[in-house]
């Protein structure tokens, strides 16, 4: 997909150019933060992953929801920081957080005390039940290819928070038929998989991806293509999942970026850069 522009046609500039201060064109990872912060709306608290969560969770403290308290694995409660956090240690998060408390209060209060609204976390793969890899990408002869990060806090996220967002680029390397590792349980194999393992949150409600958004179906739990982003069609979506993915009758197209969502994602971007 080619750069757009913020009023949804095609753009002819530059991806990331600007007219006079206001942002007009985007590109696809853009349009998948922008409408991952959208999804953020109405949300009081929200336990945020590094990388793309924190792009979106933090682009929608400036925009879709001012008033939504970010909490990191660290231990962060209330963090405002001035530019993207490179880790769940860096220090812009407890300089401007309401407070820092240790991570056995983080998880065994706040989080497995049901008191976190949202968890929102990254995938490297997620199959048709929401469940998610973050630790190998397996190769031949039963050997990595590729070591991951690991699980981190993700497990318990997802077991605990009331709901979970998960974002990730759409391929059918990430969208897999059959996960190389189960980090973390999503909706397991079916829709009373959490309940029987007496998980206490929803589970994924939206995997927010670069060519639309998935949800799991009521009855089946299983992900269904729910919404497109502008000019990507059903079609392109399911070539580029590794099962044969299910949508609703008439999937809605995502609003385009405005000019201020634009412009508040690439201050928080380009901000502690020394390039720009």
């Amino acid at each position: 997909m080619s750069a757009h522009s913020a009023t949804g046609d095609a753009g002819a500039g530059q991806a990331g150019a600007e007219q006079d201060g206001t942002a007009t064109e985007f590109t696809p990872a853009e349009l998948m933060e922008v409408n991952a912060a959208r999804a953020l709306a109405g949300a009081k608290t929200c336990f945020v992953g590094i990388g793309l969560p924190s792009t979106a969770a933090n682009l929608a403290r400036v925009t879709a929801n001012p008033g939504l308290v970010l909490i990191y694995e660290s231990g962060a409660i209330g963090s405002r920081p001035t530019r993207l956090p490179l880790s769940i240690g860096d220090g812009e998060l407890a300089e401007t957080a309401d407070a820092v408390v240790s991570v056995p209060e983080m998880f065994n209060y706040w989080l497995q005390g049901g008191r976190i609204d949202v968890g929102f976390l990254g995938a490297a793969q997620v199959d048709r039940f929401g469940n998610v890899n973050t630790t190998v990408v397996a190769g031949g002869a039963g050997r990595p290819e590729l070591r991951l990060p690991g699980a981190g806090g993700a497990p318990e996220i997802a077991a605990s928070c009331a709901r979970a967002l998960l974002v990730l680029r759409h391929s059918t390397r990430g969208f897999v038929e059959r996960l190389d590792f189960v980090t973390t349980m999503g909706h397991g194999s079916g829709p009373h998989d959490r309940a029987r393992l007496g998980m206490r949150g929803r589970g994924p409600v939206a995997v927010i991806t670069d060519l639309g958004v998935l949800r799991p179906d009521p009855e089946t739990s299983e992900l269904v293509l729910t919404e497109t982003h502008p000019d990507v069609t059903p079609d392109q979506v399911r070539a580029a999942t590794g099962w044969e993915l299910r949508t609703v009758p008439e999937p809605h197209t995502t609003a385009p970026p405005t000019p201020a969502e634009l412009t508040a994602l690439r201050r928080l971007k380009n901000a502690g850069r020394s390039d720009v």
